[in-house]
């Protein structure tokens, strides 16, 4: 139902998600909203965090932080070239899918099977834009 996150948190907590997540992302530099970075809590380790927010005054200890998605998309861009990687990674969260999903050429996009409460949302993917090249599904009930 493309919940993706309640009370800013993940509303699911499945091992192969992670885990896929985890090989998606890591060396490459990953960007998220402030909601976000302060619902993971930490930096993820092993690839450059970058936190969007425009409070001036914002501390993250572990992540740049720029004030907008564009300045974070450049500084993303930077740090791929340095690290020899392709990919700049948008993790999050909704508002911040939701602006960068017209800049995005790929969407790793997970589907729970399952119908979920929440109240954040992906945003809704055309398909006269957008072409599935690969599909994998999670069952609900896995941990």
């Amino acid at each position: 139902n493309g919940v993706i996150g309640r009370d800013n948190d993940m509303p699911w907590k499945l091992s192969t998600d992670l885990k896929r997540f985890k090989a998606l992302t890591l060396g490459k530099p990953v960007i998220m909203g402030r909601k976000t970075w302060e619902s993971i809590g930490r930096p993820l380790p092993g690839r450059p965090n970058i936190a969007i927010t425009r409070d001036a005054n914002f501390v993250a200890d572990g992540a740049q932080i720029t004030a907008s998605l564009e300045d974070a998309i450049n500084l993303g861009r930077k740090l791929a070239i340095e690290l020899g990687v392709d990919e700049v990674c948008i993790i999050g969260g909704g508002k911040i899918y939701a602006q960068a999903l017209p800049l995005a050429d790929k969407v790793h996009l997970t589907r729970v099977l399952a119908t979920i409460d929440g109240d954040t949302y992906f945003p809704e993917i055309d398909s006269d834009i957008w072409q599935a090249i690969s599909s994998e599904d999670v069952p609900a009930g896995e941990k």
